[in-house]
């Protein structure tokens, strides 16, 4: 079998870059994701190659082919060429010789099945030569392809035992491929490592999660992680209840074209504001992703669709609204930006005011009943200054 032709496999720069890595004597091979995505007729982003050649003659070959080389990951192997149309990332074929869990001591080798064998599922671990195309499936990649099983390579325990993240990827990588049930050894392996989450960092878990919430209908994996206690193990907050709130957004933002990971993520977190901070916090979420998770949680919609974005903000709104079912309301919001009042402190001082923290009070009321009067115009907003500067 060879790779489909498509533009990308022409991208600016992309064949100068091959050829100059040996590519017509299988000295370098498009790997991983790409050659997957592209069997499935999905759209490719990322480009990554792999190479026979050491870190520093790939950097050499790079150059002289006139692109810039940057050792973006010089321990394990990557170079990463700029190329006219975005970054390539060329790796040296490599084999595992320490791993812990959590990061892997490697040796490069000029080997491309050792190399296919340190990765985590077969579809992972197809390569195709460069000029040909031509597809090299060393574990029954293509097999496992055309059923859309996810399956690891060798033993799965070894695989997790190599890389705890693995567990999430799994997850995942079926959310997104897999057809059905997943593959049972790998579920079997992941439930009894779950545990090995713990010794993770938590940006990882949250990255991973994250990931696996962007994909388009996530529901039936995260509640074979429940069923499994892989959540348990990170986030042992989330529930059944979490888990119906996901299952009752996901087609909702898919009729609007809103999906949205930390929005899913936020449906499966309890209604607590206090506790999903604490665990925005945990995961080490951004300040703002935290508030917006926060925000997301309070759940109050006794305002209208408007007011409510004038309020906490159309992103805020949205997230609110999509929560509570609320489809209607997110499609009125869509493409309106809440309106600034239209006068400032110097009309209430003109009005006889005197200057001081009495004008900020009083204009914050004015904006609220300006605000739920529908946005009115700047004559009306100037009749509601003179009625709150004029109240004792």
């Amino acid at each position: 079998m060879r790779m489909p032709d498509a533009v990308w496999r022409k991208r600016a720069g992309l064949p100068a870059l091959m050829d100059a890595l040996g590519a017509e004597r299988d000295e370098v091979r498009i790997v991983g994701g790409a050659v997957r995505d592209a069997l499935l007729a999905l759209p490719v982003s990322d480009v990554d190659l792999g190479t026979i050649h050491p870190p520093a003659e790939s950097a050499e070959r790079i150059a002289r082919a006139g692109f810039k080389a940057v050792p973006t990951g010089i321990a394990h192997g990557t170079i990463t060429a700029v190329l006219p149309d975005g970054p390539i990332e060329v790796t040296t074929l490599r084999r595992d010789v320490e791993t812990d869990g959590r990061h892997a001591r490697v040796a490069f080798t000029d080997d491309w099945h050792e190399d296919a064998a340190r990765r985590d599922f077969t579809i992972n671990a197809l390569s195709a030569e460069a000029g040909s195309g031509l597809i090299h499936d060393h574990f029954g990649g293509l097999t496992d392809l055309d059923r859309r099983l996810v399956r690891f390579i060798g033993d799965p325990l070894q695989r997790i035992a190599e890389d705890h993240l693995r567990i999430l990827r799994f997850f995942r990588f079926h959310a997104r491929f897999g057809i059905g049930a997943p593959e049972p050894q790998g579920l079997s392996a992941c439930a009894r490592r779950a545990n090995d989450l713990m010794s993770l960092s938590r940006e990882r878990i949250a990255q991973e999660l994250l990931k696996l919430l962007a994909v388009p209908n996530p529901a039936p994996a995260l509640a074979e992680m429940l069923s499994a206690g892989i959540l348990t193990a990170i986030l042992p907050e989330i529930g059944g209840d979490g888990l119906d709130r996901l299952k009752r957004l996901v087609p909702i933002e898919r009729e609007l074209g809103l999906a949205d990971p930390l929005r899913r993520m936020s449906a499966l977190l309890p209604r607590d504001a206090a506790l999903v901070d604490s665990i925005g916090a945990r995961l080490k979420l951004s300040n703002a992703q935290r508030r917006r998770l926060v925000s997301a949680s309070r759940g109050e919609l006794d305002t209208s669709p408007s007011l409510l974005a004038h309020e906490i903000g159309v992103q805020g709104a949205i997230d609110r609204l999509l929560l509570a079912g609320d489809a209607a309301g997110v499609a009125s919001l869509q493409g309106w930006q809440p309106p600034r009042l239209p006068i400032t402190g110097s009309a209430l001082i003109a009005l006889g005011m005197p200057a001081g923290p009495r004008i900020a009070a009083t204009l914050a009321r004015v904006e609220r009943r300006w605000a739920s009067e529908g946005f009115p115009d700047r004559d009306r907003a100037l009749a509601i200054a003179a009625e709150e500067a004029a109240a004792p």
